[in-house]
């Protein structure tokens, strides 16, 4: 069988053998065996037939806008839109791109798009396992209409077949399992010692016994870095080496620049010539951070993390997409689905830090890293190379690097938002079937005593939202409430600014740096400027004292932190001046304040004042302008 010039495998036909009958279908194959052929067919036939909407999900924004621009160059930009929170394009597309936080906010809001959907596209299914966003996934599926059928891909799920029963039993309709363990390009393993060189793992595990020997590799591994590592790659190139700290990708690549150049061809000279004058304007090219990745990129080496701005992480993209890149070092976003895979995969050490500790990947991170390696129908073979760093050992690498034995798991929890928006969309029969039916209640032989802590949690907050007036005693939503439902981040704490007189008694300025303390998520080692604060933030508390919860419950550090960060973009100040007053990087000051202008058009959607609509607007355009304004994906 064959799929736009494409043989297929056996798996991706099983597959679409199930979508024919009209089955949701849950796909566990190795990364690189083409599970998105299988997203294509439901989008060729669907738009073939002129039947329904097609939403495709996606659990970072970088994977959506690739599949934005991929699907838009292969099926046209009048059937393809895009919905990432603050970008909205053509949002009545009959294929929809979007991330996952967005298709279960439209569920939860009842949005009439949501009964012309007729297949979810699932892609990385298991970031349900996400301690933090995993509930996201689980209500997507919860919530979704039994007429709605699920494609739910990810390169492997040790209990597909688990949790291919609990969709069977939520929704009632066909659900099949599809399994492809098989890799289209096969992959090797290895682990670099400086004493040995490249030592195959079956090697390593035959002499995983000699304790001594295997010490004295780890001390001598602690010297080991990637960039001194690369040069010994010869064939194997191009690669990615991914480390665990941007400052590390960056220190890694200036490293490796001092003792390894690779010859550029005028082809790929150009390139980046032209992919860099396309993506960097003036401002842009003048940032010291631009300076120093055309210094890296014109020698066929680049670096990709979170903290570069959206335009520079772009031109690294395409430039490697290109094969312009020698050699990438990246940090483990880049591993999420993005297809852009080496031949090569260096993991630089196997801890990380998962912000609240470092620990030792899990096997399903482990292999969602090595499975960028090996390009299919460019590469015979693919090859991982890991290495150690001080604190990790043999055994721990052998524990991680055979098998993913990592199962989908449940992270359901009852927010406030979830709470309020199940009350006034279902009757209580509804709810409490739905407080049975959740994935952790599924996996439990003892699901009884899961049921009543469930139904306990969710009526003591119930109370709570009560005594708070966002319900009243017979559990119907206030106005407070109606609110506060559409608000789907820190719900309780922005309602109690915006649907009481709060916010009337703040500037426009202090409105701002409150949204902005409210939505900040603070990260290791981050230092922000308090010069110059100290009347401002006094005043600004003094006003939010007049609501005791409100005060309570905000992180005033936050507040502080952003206060000086906030004055200067707000009040027409200079991007370059905003990066004197933290150690936040580019990408991560345009990310925050892209944060703030998506919380800004919630509360605009969440309240019916004219007056407060208007002045939300004058917030946003404050500060959507220059390096913050994204007009492009």
């Amino acid at each position: 069988m064959q799929f736009k010039g494409l043989q297929l495998d056996s798996f991706q036909i099983q597959a679409i053998h199930s979508i024919k009958k009209n089955c949701t279908v849950v796909v566990s194959a190795a990364t690189g065996t083409g599970k998105t052929v299988l997203a294509e067919f439901i989008i060729d036939t669907c738009l073939q037939r002129g039947d329904g909407t097609v939403v495709y999900t996606a659990p970072i924004k970088a994977l959506s806008n690739q599949k934005f621009r991929d699907f838009t160059k292969a099926y046209g930009e009048e059937n393809i839109g895009l919905l990432t929170g603050d970008i909205v394009i053509r949002p009545h597309a009959p294929v929809l791109i979007m991330t996952t936080e967005i298709y279960r906010n439209m569920l939860l809001t009842q949005d009439r798009l949501i009964q012309d959907i007729s297949h979810v596209v699932f892609d990385e299914i298991h970031f349900m396992n996400d301690p933090e966003r995993g509930r996201v996934w689980e209500e997507s599926i919860l919530f979704s209409p039994a007429s709605t059928r699920f494609l739910c891909l990810s390169a492997t799920i040790p209990n597909a077949e688990e949790f291919a029963a609990w969709l069977r039993t939520l929704k009632d309709h066909p659900v099949e399992t599809v399994t492809c363990n098989q890799r289209a390009v096969p992959l090797h393993p290895y682990l670099y010692d400086v004493h040995r060189g490249f030592v195959e793992r079956d090697q390593v595990r035959a002499h995983r016994d000699e304790s001594r020997r295997r010490k004295k590799q780890q001390r001598k591994n602690q010297t080991v870095s990637a960039s001194s590592v690369v040069p010994h790659l010869g064939d194997k190139l191009p690669a990615i080496v991914f480390s665990f700290s941007r400052k590390q990708c960056e220190q890694e690549a200036k490293r490796l620049l001092k003792f390894q150049r690779f010859s550029m061809d005028s082809s790929s000279r150009t390139a980046i010539q032209e992919v860099c004058s396309r993506y960097f304007s003036s401002e842009i090219e003048r940032l010291p951070s631009t300076q120093f990745l055309l210094t890296t990129l014109v020698q066929g080496i680049g670096f990709h993390h979170a903290g570069l701005l959206p335009q520079q992480r772009y031109v690294v993209e395409e430039l490697f997409g290109k094969g312009c890149l020698k050699v990438l070092f990246a940090t483990e976003t880049f591993a999420v689905g993005i297809n852009m895979p080496a031949k090569t995969v260096i993991l630089n050490g196997l801890r990380k830090f998962d912000g609240q500790r470092f620990r030792l990947l899990t096997s399903k991170e482990y292999f969602q890293l090595a499975g960028r390696a090996g390009r299919r129908g460019i590469d015979k073979e693919g090859y991982v190379v890991s290495l150690l760093g001080g604190s990790e050992t043999v055994n721990e690498y052998l524990k991680i690097s055979y098998k993913d034995t990592e199962p989908i798991q449940s992270q359901f929890q009852l927010s406030y938002n979830t709470i309020l928006n199940m009350l006034d969309m279902y009757s209580s029969e509804e709810i409490d079937r739905l407080l049975r039916q959740n994935f952790y209640a599924f996996r439990k032989q003892h699901r009884y005593h899961r049921q009543v802590r469930m139904k306990t949690s969710f009526s003591n907050k119930c109370k709570q939202l009560q005594v708070m007036r966002y319900l009243t005693s017979t559990n119907e939503l206030t106005e407070k409430g109606r609110f506060a439902k559409k608000i789907y981040f820190e719900e309780l704490l922005i309602s109690e600014l915006f649907a009481t007189p709060l916010y009337t008694q703040l500037t426009d300025t202090e409105l701002l740096q409150v949204i902005t303390g409210i939505v900040y998520e603070r990260r290791p080692n981050d230092h922000f400027s308090f010069h110059g604060i100290s009347r401002d933030y006094q005043r600004l508390i003094s006003k939010i004292r007049k609501n005791p919860h409100f005060l309570n419950k905000l992180n005033k550090l936050s507040l502080k932190r952003m206060m000086a960060l906030v004055d200067v973009w707000s009040n027409e100040g200079d991007f370059q001046d905003i990066l004197t007053l933290t150690t936040y990087r580019e990408g991560d000051v345009v990310r925050l304040f892209r944060r703030v202008i998506d919380m800004l058009q919630q509360i605009r959607r969440a309240t019916d004042d004219e007056v407060l609509i208007t002045r939300l607007h004058e917030c946003q355009e404050r500060i959507d302008r220059d390096l913050v304004a994204i007009d492009f994906v």
